[in-house]
C-alpha cells in the first residue's frame, strides 16, 4: 500500500474544522464575570450552560473584594479562569468539584461509563448469560 503524503498546507487547512468539532463536544467558558448582588461567579459555556459559583464555595476567593474578583478573564481554552491581581488561576472542573461536591461528580462518571455500549462489554455479557446469568454476590456473615 503506497503511502500518502499530506502537506503542511492540507493539515493547516484542517485545523479549523477540529477546533470546531473539539468545542462541540465539550463545552468551555466563553464568558465570567463577578456578579456583586449575589456574590458568586456566573460562567457562560460555549453550550449555552450557566454554572454559577457562590464565592464562599472556593477557599482562594473568599478573603478577596469585589474588585479583586470583578478581574476574572476566561483562559485561553476556555477551561480556566484566571485573576491576575490575585494571582489565581482555577480550573472548571475545580469550580464544579467544588459546586457540586465530589459524590455527585464520581456518580455522573460512573454511570456515563457504565452507559457505554462496548464490543467487550456485549461478549462478557453474552458469557454470563450462556452460565446462567450474572454470578451471584456470595454471602458474607456479618
Amino acid at each position: 500500500m503506497a503511502r500518502t503524503q499530506v502537506s503542511d498546507a492540507d493539515i493547516l487547512a484542517q485545523i479549523p474544522a477540529a477546533r470546531r468539532r473539539a468545542r462541540a463536544g465539550q463545552p468551555v467558558a466563553a464568558e465570567a464575570r463577578f456578579d456583586r448582588a449575589g456574590r458568586c461567579l456566573r460562567i457562560g459555556l460555549t453550550n449555552g450552560t450557566v454554572l454559577s459559583v457562590p464565592i464562599d464555595l472556593v477557599p482562594p476567593l473568599r478573603h478577596a473584594t469585589d474588585r479583586e474578583l470583578a478581574g476574572v478573564t476566561v483562559g485561553v481554552a476556555g477551561v480556566s479562569l484566571r485573576w491576575e491581581r490575585l494571582d489565581e488561576d482555577l480550573g472548571l472542573s475545580a469550580l464544579a468539584h467544588l459546586a457540586l461536591g465530589r459524590g455527585l461528580l464520581l456518580r455522573a462518571s460512573g454511570a456515563a461509563g457504565g452507559a457505554a455500549r462496548t464490543t467487550a462489554k456485549a461478549q462478557a455479557s453474552r458469557a454470563n448469560g450462556a452460565l446462567g446469568g450474572r454470578p451471584r454476590k456470595a454471602d458474607v456473615p456479618r
